[in-house]
């Protein structure tokens, strides 16, 4: 039986050495009462330390004072195992100091792997990841020496390789809703996304573990059998934070209160978007947007990733192609549109918002038509390396899952960074400013997408920046298009460091 307790009281039933895991995607459905009350717990008494952190996503919102950073960065944690970690600072900075054990693997996969806990097995077996840096044989999931866990192996079965990912024991499973009702069962009513909640419940009970649900509301009516996310039986602890009733923070058009049409969806894009133009005369990012949105044809289900890639969304809109097109989000929006910044992972005027889970099972399936994603470096394979940079770690999220078995796959990147300034003139493109630093190189850091797979699997694959377009062969990249004002020679082939 649930019992409703204070913040405080919750977080004192964690023990020293727990595996605490966080149903939350980014910043969304990220339960911060309860984080809070960790850290002003650990400050106060020491405990509890020595944490495992586990989550599908990340369970962080890009600011050192919120959520789980505070307490991470105390002291209190000493392992994480996450699809993406960009969006914590604290641990980002931990881990690649050495200071605690870290690993990253593909989010789609993580995900699966707590439905497989929640149903008693102890390995998840899956074909994502192979030939990239989750392999064994190609790369590593630690982000340092320290992490020596051996969380994936290599196994083969009716001659076809795989991927066998264990699964976590989980002693307490943080979880944030919006109403309980009187037998305990939770409702999502007022979030985003549901995530992993119910899986994750699941596999903590199978463990003999905790659940913790920080609502906003308790209701004296029974909830509709359809609306519950996570019922009663499963929930020990329920934490009820009135104050998160902020009509400033909720937007009722990422719940699917409002359903937004496409005619609306410019105006909902920009009062949400977040992301800043470091130089307003630069157009790199529109020119990209638009080139890439030339892909999309009616009826196609697509998937668009953070930051360039956003601008496809944009001139789809501008095209007016939206009501021909379905897009998803990997954390669970079905139609509509990904909503941009801090609030990615949301979907404006979503059709469905379904389990994180359920999403890469369609993704998994090949259900994916096109995806727009985004990259770091790209190199003359056709590998495309998005997780790893000098000095940082952004994490894979859901890109290896979303590239593995969709039809077309869509890079969006510059062809360097750090000062490139384009703009376009007419229908000419032009080079005001050279970035310094390239992003078609020989050889890519780290493999998050393997081009040899790729063409393995039959799947098409562009690479389309600012001045032209590449395409994944056999052979590695061609050289498909390029952009009108556009010196072939002295602004692509003389500043490659390989040859196409």
């Amino acid at each position: 039986m649930f019992k409703i307790v204070s913040s405080r009281e919750a977080v004192d039933l964690i023990p020293d050495n727990a595996c605490v895991a966080v149903n939350s995607f980014l910043a969304l459905s990220n339960p911060e009462q309860l984080h809070k009350s960790i850290y002003d717990r650990f400050i106060t008494t020491g405990s509890p330390n020595n944490l495992r952190m586990f989550c599908s996503a990340g369970f962080g919102a890009w600011d050192e004072a919120r959520f789980a950073d505070p307490y991470i960065k105390a002291g209190a944690v000493c392992e994480i195992v996450a699809g993406h970690f960009n969006s914590m600072p604290c641990a980002i900075k931990a881990a690649l100091a050495g200071e605690i054990e870290a690993y990253c693997l593909p989010l789609g996969v993580l995900s699966h792997v707590v439905r497989a806990a929640a149903s008693g097995k102890d390995y998840h077996l899956s074909e994502v990841g192979i030939g990239i840096y989750a392999d064994p044989r190609v790369g590593s999931y630690a982000l340092n020496s320290k992490s020596k866990k051996e969380l994936v192996r290599v196994c083969e079965f009716e001659g076809k390789e795989y991927l066998l990912y264990e699964t976590p024991q989980i002693d307490i499973a943080l979880l944030k809703g919006t109403t309980v009702d009187p037998n305990g069962n939770i409702s999502f009513e007022k979030e985003y996304l549901t995530v992993d909640a119910l899986a994750l419940a699941q596999a903590t009970k199978r463990n003999g573990g905790k659940v913790i649900v920080q609502v906003e509301r308790v209701s004296h009516e029974f909830s509709r059998p359809r609306n519950v996310i996570v019922p009663g039986i499963l929930v020990d602890y329920v934490v009820v934070c009135e104050e998160v009733n902020d009509s400033k923070v909720y937007n009722p058009a990422l719940s699917g209160d409002v359903h937004v049409p496409a005619s609306q969806m410019d105006y909902y894009v920009n009062k949400l978007s977040t992301t800043k133009n470091r130089n307003p005369e630069d157009k790199t990012a529109d020119i990209i947007g638009e080139r890439a949105s030339c892909e999309l044809q009616a009826g196609h289900l697509i998937n668009i990733g953070i930051g360039i890639p956003e601008m496809v969304g944009k001139y789809a809109s501008k095209k007016g192609i939206l009501k021909d097109i379905v897009t998803t989000v990997e954390a669970g929006g079905i139609g509509g549109l990904p909503a941009p910044g801090v609030a990615f992972g949301a979907t404006i005027g979503a059709d469905m918002i379904c389990d994180m889970a359920t999403q890469f099972d369609f993704y998994d399936g090949g259900g994916l038509d096109i995806c727009f994603l985004g990259g770091l470096e790209a190199d003359k394979h056709g590998n495309v390396n998005v997780h790893e940079i000098e000095g940082g770690y952004p994490g894979i999220g859901g890109f290896a899952n979303i590239t593995h078995s969709t039809k077309v796959i869509v890079f969006c990147l510059s062809f360097n960074t750090k000062g490139l300034i384009a703009v376009k003139n007419g229908d000419k493109v032009v080079i005001k400013q050279e970035g310094k630093i390239p992003k078609f190189i020989k050889q890519v850091r780290a493999i998050s997408f393997s081009g040899a797979e790729a063409v393995k699997r039959g799947q098409r694959v562009l690479y389309v920046t600012e001045r032209c377009v590449f395409e994944l062969t056999s052979s590695g990249l061609r050289l498909k298009e390029v952009y009108s004002g556009i010196d072939e020679v002295k602004q692509i082939r003389e500043l490659l460091e390989f040859e196409v």
